[in-house]
């Protein structure tokens, strides 16, 4: 028995808002695609225009790390051949800044981080 739970965010190079206009919800999609592939659970999830929080459950035998490195990899090249617009609105084509936030949750801090991470696209619309 297990529950391994994590609030992750990444952001796009540059913090380019390029996350927008239905690239947000391909996102989102792809996302859904690579959680199945790889046998863990999105809890929650929002794509804001230059960057991603993740709320994650996963089975033990995966380091973060690697988890990150798979999701980070694959939806940038599902993007990139989806959107082929975003190359040009990156230098040197990378998608994702090289670094990404990790944090492990508790079950009595699970709710505050799912409220947190569904607040996030009302406290961007009020801006």
């Amino acid at each position: 028995m297990y529950s391994l739970q994590y609030h992750l965010v990444w952001c796009t190079k540059y913090r380019k808002k390029v996350l927008a206009n239905g690239v947000d919800q391909d996102c989102k999609e792809m996302l859904q695609e690579i959680a199945q592939k790889y046998q863990f659970r999105i809890l929650a999830m929002e794509v804001m225009p230059d960057h991603i929080h993740l709320l994650l459950d996963c089975k033990p035998q995966f380091f973060i790390s690697d988890m990150i490195k798979i999701m980070k990899g694959n939806l940038a090249r599902q993007l990139f051949l989806a959107h082929p617009e975003l190359k040009r609105e990156l230098w040197g084509g990378h998608l994702w800044n090289p670094s990404y936030c990790a944090v492990t949750v508790s079950d009595r801090s699970r709710e505050q981080i799912m409220a947190y991470i569904e607040g996030q696209k009302e406290k961007e619309n009020r801006k």
